[in-house]
Parts: structure tokens; C-alpha cells; sequence
């Protein structure tokens, strides 16, 4: 799965570096996710923990075998 951010007035997409690198605080940007080929947007437009909160649930039933 792919993360990716962009501020909120900016319009484009960016690969999600961490959150460490951030140069604004984590509230300030929009977060999605995508699958690994970027073909289908698993989680829209949203917020750091909602993004992260659905991402872990993914990785949960897709590992629980």
C-alpha cells in the first residue's frame, strides 16, 4: 500500500515521506491511500489517524492467516 499527503490548499499528491520529515504539523495536510499499484484509492482524502487507523485494519485481515 502506498501513502500519500499533500497540504491542504495544494492540489497534488505526494509520497508520504514520514512524519519526521513533515515540515508542518500533522493536522495541516490531508493523507490517502492507495493500492501498491496505484490503481485504486483504498482510503480517500482524510485525516493522519483515520488514514493510518483503516491502513492497520488492512494489514490486520490481510495477515491473519
Amino acid at each position: 500500500m502506498v501513502l500519500q499527503y499533500k497540504l491542504k490548499k495544494e492540489k497534488r499528491w505526494k509520497k508520504y515521506p514520514g512524519k519526521e520529515k513533515l515540515k508542518e504539523s500533522v493536522g495541516k495536510y490531508d493523507f490517502r491511500l492507495l493500492n501498491e499499484a496505484k490503481t485504486k484509492v483504498l482510503v480517500p482524502k482524510g485525516s493522519y489517524q483515520h488514514v493510518l487507523k483503516r491502513f492497520r485494519q488492512i494489514e490486520y485481515f490481510k495477515n491473519r492467516n
